[in-house]
Formats: C-alpha cells, sequence, structure tokens
C-alpha cells in the first residue's frame, strides 16, 4: 500500500502531517483525497462523522476501512450498512484483533483442545483516567457521553473478540454508571451470552494505577486462556498466568499486526476475500455497546 495523501479539516493536523513527512499531499477536502485513492482510511473524529465518508467512498466506488464505532447512532448505521451491503461495498472496520499474533494463540488453544468446552468469558477494563493521557488533546468529545468513553474506544474491541471467536452475542442487562458533571461513563457492568457462553463484562475509570489495563479471560472445561494488555497471549498452568514461549512484546507485536493488516486491506481493496471485521459485525457491537451504554 502507497499513501496518496491525506485530507484534515484542522490546519494543525495537516501541518503535522507534513512535518512527518513532506513529500505527504494534503488535500483540502475529503471529496479530493477519495477520488486520488484506491482505497480510504476513514480515522475522523468523533464517529458522527463516519457514516458520511463511507457513503461518499461508496458513491466513488472505492473501498474502505472504517474506524470504530461506524456511528452512534443505531438506527443510522443499520440504514447505511444495509444499503452499502447492497450494493457490495469493499469495507471492513478496523478491528486489529483479526491481525494478531496473540489472538492466533487463543484460537490454537481453542482448537487444541487446551481450552475444552467454553464455559465463560469475562472482559475487564480498568483505566488511571479517562481519557487515557496520549488522548488528552480529543477530550472535547473523548469524554464526553454522546460520543466518547472507554467502552467505546476499547470495550467495542474486546467485545468484537467474543463475537468473532464464540459466536452472536445477546445483551441480557448492562449498565453505565456517569459521573455528575455530565462526561462520559466511569463504570461499566453487563451480562451478555456469545453463542451459548456467558460473557460478563466489567469496566473502570480512575480507580487503576495503569493508564490502560484490560484483560479477556476464556474459561473452559480444560483450562483457562487470557489475553492481556491488547496483544500478550497467556493461559493458566498450576494456577498462574504464562504467556506463550518466544512471546514478544507489545512494543515488537505492534507493527507485525500492522503490517498483517495492511496486507489483508490491500487485498480487500483487489475484491480478494480477507477475515477483516465486517460492516456488519461492527454493526452488531455498535447495538450492543450503545443498549448497555443507555441502561
Amino acid at each position: 500500500i502507497a499513501v496518496t495523501g491525506a485530507f484534515d479539516p484542522s490546519r494543525g493536523a495537516a501541518t503535522r502531517l507534513k512535518a512527518i513527512d513532506p513529500a505527504l499531499t494534503a488535500f483540502d477536502n475529503a471529496s479530493a483525497v477519495i477520488a486520488a485513492s484506491d482505497v480510504l482510511h476513514i480515522a475522523s473524529p468523533p464517529p458522527l462523522s463516519h457514516l458520511g465518508y463511507l457513503d461518499q467512498c461508496a458513491r466513488a466506488g472505492k473501498a474502505a476501512l472504517c474506524e470504530k464505532p461506524l456511528a452512534t447512532d443505531v438506527d443510522a448505521a443499520t440504514a447505511l450498512v444495509r444499503a452499502l451491503e447492497a450494493g457490495s461495498m469493499r469495507a471492513a472496520v478496523n478491528f486489529p484483533f483479526v491481525s494478531s499474533p496473540a489472538v492466533d494463540h487463543l484460537q490454537r488453544w481453542m482448537q487444541d483442545g487446551t481450552v475444552g468446552t467454553p464455559q465463560r468469558v469475562d472482559i475487564t477494563m480498568a483505566f488511571a483516567a479517562w481519557p487515557r493521557p496520549w488522548q488528552m488533546d480529543a477530550i472535547g468529545w473523548l469524554d464526553g457521553p454522546a460520543e466518547g468513553g472507554f467502552l467505546r474506544e476499547v470495550g467495542s474491541h474486546l467485545l468484537f473478540l467474543t463475537g468473532r471467536l464464540l459466536g452472536p452475542m445477546l445483551l441480557i442487562d448492562g449498565k453505565a454508571t456517569y459521573p455528575p458533571d455530565g462526561r462520559s461513563e466511569r463504570a461499566v457492568r453487563a451480562r451478555l451470552r456469545a453463542g451459548n457462553v456467558p460473557v460478563a463484562v466489567t469496566g473502570n475509570a480512575g480507580t487503576a494505577s495503569q493508564a490502560d489495563h484490560n484483560t479477556w479471560t476464556l474459561t473452559g472445561s480444560a483450562g483457562r486462556v487470557r489475553l492481556r494488555d491488547w496483544l500478550i497471549a497467556e493461559r493458566e498452568i498450576d494456577g498462574a498466568w504464562r504467556a506463550q514461549p518466544g512471546e514478544i512484546s507489545n512494543d515488537a507485536a505492534r507493527p507485525v499486526s500492522l503490517a498483517r493488516q495492511l496486507d489483508k486491506i490491500a487485498a480487500m481493496t483487489r475484491g480478494q476475500p480477507t477475515n477483516l471485521a465486517t460492516l456488519d459485525e461492527a454493526l452488531r457491537v455498535q447495538t450492543l455497546v450503545e443498549a448497555i451504554l443507555r441502561a
């Protein structure tokens, strides 16, 4: 994949992009960058803008990789997704777990008998504060209840992973707790089912020592495995969590996952099949997330 150029309505962002790569073409509007490209990465904040850009790409006959969530308006997202599917648009949503070596380990453990019959999934999220330190420039919308919050930003990835590995999810009940000043949620509790497997979700902001700590734990009849802090696959041995032999660090794993993801985006653009997250999968995750936040 070669970068054609980028568009950002913020003059400051455009200046920063040119500083990173002086040869980069900074387009003046979205239509120009869409016309010049074969595939678009829709990474515009806040999520309110995603549907419009997806529609523009579809009308121009271009492929697109969209950041999650598609939108916070489930009805609007549903209508557009169904229209884009009917038109066979080449589109996916950026859930990088599909390209993660750590998730490959989880799948092998599920297939080789290490886990046995899946019995339950526990998802935990904990943050020293929200937004996380590297996101403070976006605090205006990322800490607002309308489009921000950690369940949309982080929880959606873990829910996607659950649905991808264990089957369609159903929300049983959930609750989001908001601070008195009207910002995004500070605690989340939810119970779901993925196929026949119970799923428990717990999230808290402002109670952890780490900026970002999350776990996805699968308990089965033969053992337990988990994904820790995004990219570390571990299995429980004699009561202790142990990483896969030869496991690489998060810093080393990120470029591996990114390279695999880019290869799949190129394949999608050429019309080839991939395991990238579909628009429908992202819509199902979004529907669950918005239902929990409204509870």
